[in-house]
């Protein structure tokens, strides 16, 4: 009686109403606190969903607090002593809306609504190298390449660069392509042990990945193995020979049968014997 008492309060007394955002991270927990003002003694209280669904998540009546209730949130809410809700373990769809009611001793209410946003963490990002094709504007020896980032099944992410080992060192805006996720760099013989770390980040978790992208920029062939030119001299250049060489036998074997003698002369020589010797 008293829970649909408090209900029937917030519906018709006027209260003040605040508004708190909270981060969390999947697998976690995460502790909506209920805040009241100096010499408001609480005598009741009441914990609810508000968005995405409206549910009864915790209450506490008369001393006595009570969780079970049939929410999203069952088995997984705690309320504390102090009148706060904590959440555990976080699941990706806790996100939403909250609300609590508080009532003094002298029949005071107080509301407040809070704003909560779960988060995955953030996974190791991949890297990849890509070397752009040499021009005529190109300096010898230097190599530009594109250092591309991305973190696999994850959203509402950033993402930033930095050169490992250096001190102070800014990358040029220019330098930065798609939202931060590929940064273009020009390399010099002097960079060949310079690294770079993309950084991935959302507002609960963070990480990285490293590479070095010189080691992609001049790779020669070992030695003993076959380069494209050398696979051109090698294979494709006999096979033509070879193919021109039948080409102009058949045309030699097959001339003398041509026109008129073509007849007499090719009919001699595949007509097989076939008449049998007189007893």
């Amino acid at each position: 009686m008293a829970m649909w008492s408090l209900l029937l309060w917030e519906a018709l007394l006027p209260m003040a109403v605040t508004g708190t955002n909270i981060q969390g991270q999947v697998g976690g927990s995460v502790l909506l606190v209920a805040k009241h003002p100096q010499g408001f003694q609480v005598r009741d209280a009441i914990w609810r969903s508000l968005w995405p669904s409206e549910e009864l998540l915790a209450t506490f009546f008369q001393n006595s607090s009570q969780t079970l209730y049939h929410s999203r949130f069952l088995g997984r809410a705690q309320l504390h002593k102090n009148l706060s809700l904590e959440l555990r373990p976080l699941e990706s769809g806790d996100s939403g809306n909250f609300s609590v009611l508080l009532v003094d001793m002298g029949g005071r209410t107080q509301i407040q609504t809070l704003q909560l946003k779960v988060y995955d963490a953030v996974p190791r990002p991949a890297v990849q190298v890509f070397i752009a094709a040499a021009g005529d504007s190109q300096p010898p020896k230097m190599c530009q390449v594109f250092l591309s980032c991305w973190a696999p099944n994850i959203s509402d992410v950033t993402y930033s660069w930095r050169q490992e080992g250096a001190i102070g060192f800014d990358l040029e805006p220019h330098g930065l392509l798609a939202n931060g996720q590929v940064l273009s760099v020009s390399l010099g013989p002097r960079d060949k042990s310079v690294a770079y770390s993309c950084i991935v980040s959302n507002p609960v978790s963070w990480d990285l990945a490293t590479v070095t992208p010189w080691e992609s920029c001049h790779r020669e062939a070992a030695p003993g193995n076959a380069s494209y030119k050398d696979l051109l001299l090698l294979v494709v250049v006999p096979i033509s020979l070879l193919l021109g060489l039948v080409g102009l036998l058949s045309a030699w074997h097959c001339g003398p049968c041509s026109g008129k003698k073509k007849k007499d002369v090719c009919a001699d020589e595949v007509t097989p014997e076939t008449e049998n010797p007189l007893v």
